[in-house]
């Protein structure tokens, strides 16, 4: 049976960092990326589907890629479909790496004027494929997507 964590809060709920030197460690270029996406709300590769409470992301990142920053407004939660490596950049300046597995899923609770502005990038040498949930119903209004993140039939 796939592991599923508790709602998480904490370390998960990510503060801004207003000291670039909090972001001195990065590669090159990539805290001035971030500050030009401080409101993209382009949480996946392509918006599946979308209701007036939710929207359903896939997301896939091939390996040596990365997603651009986007930021959490909304309370969702992610499921990876496949095993993978990956590296996250936080708008705190932090770096994460992690090992997903197929199956795991991780949920997030975001109150009002909560959020979290990050990117993942692809360290392993698979595919990155997750499948996103969010709920745009919460005290957060949702971010506006362009029509080109939407699936076309």
């Amino acid at each position: 049976m796939p592991h599923t964590s508790p709602l998480s809060h904490g370390p998960d709920h990510v503060e801004m960092a207003t000291d670039p030197a909090a972001f001195a460690h990065w590669p090159e270029g990539l805290h001035q990326e971030m500050l030009q996406h401080l409101d993209n709300g382009v949480v996946g590769s392509v918006l599946v589907s979308e209701t007036d409470r939710l929207r359903v992301w896939h997301l896939r990142i091939a390996p040596g890629k990365r997603c651009a920053f986007h930021r959490h407004v909304n309370s969702y939660f992610w499921s990876a479909l496949a095993d993978g490596k990956a590296r996250g950049y936080f708008c705190s300046g932090e770096i994460r790496d992690v090992t997903h597995f197929a199956g795991e899923t991780r949920h997030f609770v975001y109150g009002s004027e909560d959020c979290m502005l990050h990117s993942v990038e692809n360290i392993g040498d698979t595919e990155l494929l997750f499948c996103t949930v969010e709920f745009i119903d919460g005290p957060n209004a949702p971010l506006p997507i362009p029509d080109q993140y939407r699936l076309k039939t």
